[in-house]
């Protein structure tokens, strides 16, 4: 059978304009889709204006101007980073737009951030006075595995970046915890230290006087700037057996040397640190790698100290509260427009798949003066108002 030339050039045209009108239907249901929005489901795949499942793992938020900045570990193929730290913003807090790598690994062997290296829990900071963005995270040198244990450094003259990694090291070395005694500062004697074990060993001071020169660990990590705009380091320290709280400089970029312990010897890793009607809280994890554990909390009158602990703030089942809600505290987020109130941001890790490691935000309620976590499979901001 002959067709005309005519009709086959209609035929492909109508072909291609159906083609194209099928393209842009699923460009504009995606769009949709992300505009429309208004509430978050913990532990389901969270999609950003491209329709990807977001890529800021280990995470912390920055509001800056209005918007909200995600900063995660962009994960791919594993743990070590292949790629660097995303970053995403958002107006509301459910939608985000996707700003691209705010701090990419390098492709140079002898940087300490080449690819391949361990960048986790990156958190940005704006310093009004340098108006700089300041990016710190944990940093371990590639195929060295988690034995190096320092911070990692990056400024930006711009909030998504890119950002110029500056250097790394471990925090306050040659500074003493405030609170150490003449005692705990002196050379251990090698039978009393030999003697000590466990727990014990690790209270005393153990692996303070051993880091004393070459600076204090850290891992796991947190910054929180206060009411006065002094910023602080929280990081898990001494093998993950202590935490540390380090003062930053007026710069944000390195440290004053004043710096204390808490909760030493009981294992903490995931702080996060807030402050609710003049007090200091804190929730973070116990030490079992990727898996999930009870959450623990903490409160002080003073971001320095002394801190107690109030025990684990998940309620539920007996699962949910042993497993956080199969998640690990990463930040707080203070909650847009309310005061007082807070989003408690968890990462539920997948290390087989880790890029499709799912995020668990939940609102901090209260029981009293406890801060307590319960279990939305979807809930918005107006659960804030109804309390």
């Amino acid at each position: 059978m002959f067709l005309p030339a005519s009709y086959i050039n209609t035929m492909r045209f109508r072909t291609l304009c159906v083609l194209a009108l099928v393209l842009f239907a699923s460009i504009d249901l995606s769009v949709a889709q992300f505009k429309s929005k208004s509430s978050f489901s913990p532990g389901e795949l969270w999609l950003d204006n491209n329709g990807v499942h977001i890529n800021a793992h280990g995470g912390g938020i920055l509001l800056h101007q209005g918007i909200y900045y995600w900063f995660g570990e962009h994960k791919w193929n594993g743990n070590t980073a292949l790629v660097g730290v995303h970053v995403y913003s958002s107006r509301d807090l459910y939608n985000w737009k996707d700003e691209g790598i705010a701090l990419a690994v390098s492709e140079d062997p002898a940087s300490e951030i080449t690819k391949g290296c361990i960048i986790e829990r990156p958190k940005v900071i704006y310093n009004e006075a340098t108006k700089k963005f300041v990016m710190w995270f944990h940093l371990e040198y590639k195929g060295r595995d988690y034995k190096e244990a320092r911070v990692g450094l990056a400024t930006s003259d711009k909030v998504t970046g890119p950002f110029t990694y500056i250097r790394s090291f471990r925090p306050n070395a040659g500074h003493w915890p405030i609170e150490a005694t003449d005692e705990f500062k002196s050379p251990a004697d090698p039978e009393k230290e030999k003697a000590l074990k466990g727990r014990a060993a690790v209270i005393g001071g153990r692996f303070v006087r051993r880091d004393y020169e070459r600076g204090q660990m850290s891992r796991d990590m947190t910054l929180y700037v206060d009411d006065d705009r002094k910023a602080y380091l929280l990081t898990s320290s001494e093998e993950n057996q202590t935490l540390h709280l380090h003062e930053l400089t007026e710069d944000y970029t390195g440290f004053t040397g004043k710096w204390t312990r808490i909760f030493p010897g009981n294992e903490n890793e995931g702080p996060a640190i807030f402050k609710h009607k003049g007090k200091y809280y804190m929730i973070s994890s116990g030490c079992t790698g990727w898996k999930p554990n009870p959450a623990r909390s903490g409160v002080a009158d003073s971001i320095l100290g002394p801190w107690k602990s109030m025990g684990n703030p998940c309620r539920g089942t007996d699962q949910e509260k042993k497993t956080t809600f199969e998640s690990q505290s990463t930040f707080i987020l203070p909650a847009p427009d309310r005061p007082d109130s807070f989003i408690f941001m968890g990462d539920r890790w997948r290390p087989e798949n880790s890029s499709d490691g799912r995020y668990v935000w939940l609102p901090i309620e209260w029981e009293g003066d406890k801060p307590v976590l319960n279990w939305h499979a979807e809930w918005n901001m107006s659960v804030f108002s109804e309390k």
